[in-house]
């Protein structure tokens, strides 16, 4: 997930349209930048920002404490609580990997420092895998630890290799932190976005083809854990090269909203009427077919979000949203039982408002336990964070 770039507008690679005033000429601003560009920019990088907080605050929804093991929730199919659960995680988690994958393609596709191999790949070295390992470092040492201590129902370690796994993800994915395979396999699409941003138009579209084929037929292990992320990293950089950010965001709402409200509605009921066996290969078709549909929504919905007000408190939350994404599950794994005694298990009648709520439980969290760190150890706050917190900024914030 890389830097967005603030300023100057130039430094998006495709300036937004330009809206001309009544005299036919753009308005200048002291830079001799046309204002509107200026503006369009800084809205786009809001979008970017806005998106980015309400992708990871959605993740909460998917790995959402339910205090059941796997076999209790089997049990539960089907019962309003667990078809609660299904809807906001379908709604709200079914964006998060789509868009944030694609805005990070769309990103790498417009910055120069992209095409030089070595000091690319050694920036996200250092924000995007030297977090994932450490996160899952402190994952065992916490989560595992609170295990072996108090008895909490966590995986514990098996063997050397089982900690090779969780810290590294080398050939399968994590039992404690679920959500690391993105970083990583993001971290894998960052070596190749140096070949990738040289590619022509009709290659980039072969290797998203291969990717998403990839993805239905459950190819991917050991090389991508998921075969959905270079997809939309590929997507990001072609709608770079297409200009279809802005495009998008030209669309009416409805239009926008209209595929992923359908396709979504189409999923819940072969998942929650049906229960039709999520392996299958139309299933998979048209999870895919809903993650895309997502993108576009949500990318939608953050575009309209960052022209008003309401962006204001959603960018004092993004420089907390990689820690956020990076914690949550330790958060989720320690918290939830503690909570869990308050409101009760899926299927308690205080457990619906738990689960609602549980993103901004997470959220709140997050702010008060990042902003301790980055002021006690401004530099492991950064390190954890991929560069993303500091101590100043945090301050002034």
């Amino acid at each position: 997930m890389e830097e967005i770039p603030r300023t100057p507008a130039i430094a998006f690679g495709h300036c937004a349209k330009e809206r001309w005033n009544l005299g036919g000429l753009p308005k200048k601003r002291e830079d001799g930048l046309p204002e509107t560009l200026n503006i369009d920019a800084r809205r786009r990088s809001d979008a970017i920002s806005v998106a980015r907080v309400i992708c990871i605050l959605g993740v909460v929804y998917v790995h959402a404490w339910t205090g059941l093991t796997g076999y209790d929730l089997q049990l539960a199919h089907g019962t309003p609580q667990e078809n609660l659960r299904w809807v906001l995680m379908d709604v709200f988690g079914r964006s998060a990997v789509p868009l944030l994958g694609l805005i990070s393609g769309w990103l790498v596709a417009g910055s120069s420092r992209t095409f030089d191999w070595a000091s690319h790949v050694g920036r996200k070295a250092k924000t995007i895998l030297l977090p994932m390992v450490l996160w899952n470092a402190l994952a065992i040492l916490l989560v595992s630890g609170a295990a072996v201590a108090t008895r909490i129902a966590a995986p514990t370690p098996q063997s050397l290799d089982w900690i090779f796994q969780e810290v590294f993800i080398a050939s399968r994915n994590p039992d404690i932190n679920v959500q690391m395979p993105f970083l990583r396999d993001l971290f894998l699409c960052m070596l190749l976005a140096p070949l990738l941003v040289r590619c022509g138009k009709r290659t980039l579209i072969a290797v998203a083809l291969v990717a998403a084929v990839c993805q239905i037929a459950g190819y991917g292990p050991p090389i991508f854990m998921r075969a959905s992320i270079p997809f939309f990293f590929t997507l990001g950089i072609i709608a770079r090269r297409e200009n279809l950010s802005d495009r998008i965001a030209d669309w009416p709402i409805a239009l926008a909203l209209a595929p992923f409200a359908v396709l979504t509605a189409v999923q819940l009921y072969f998942t929650l009427v049906v229960d039709a066996s999520p392996v299958s290969l139309p299933a998979a078709t048209l999870d895919l077919s809903v993650r895309i549909s997502a993108a576009l929504a949500y990318w939608r919905i953050s575009w309209g979000i960052a022209g008003t007000a309401a962006r204001r408190p959603l960018l004092k939350i993004e420089p907390f949203a990689f820690f956020l994404f990076c914690s949550h599950l330790i958060l989720i794994w320690l918290g939830g039982p503690l909570l869990g005694r308050l409101f009760g298990t899926l299927g308690s009648p205080l457990y619906p408002v738990y689960l609602v709520a549980q993103p901004l439980i997470v959220l709140l969290a997050v702010v008060l336990l990042a902003t301790l760190l980055s002021r006690a150890a401004p530099g492991p706050a950064r390190i954890l964070s991929g560069g993303r917190l500091k101590g100043r900024k945090l301050a002034a914030a």
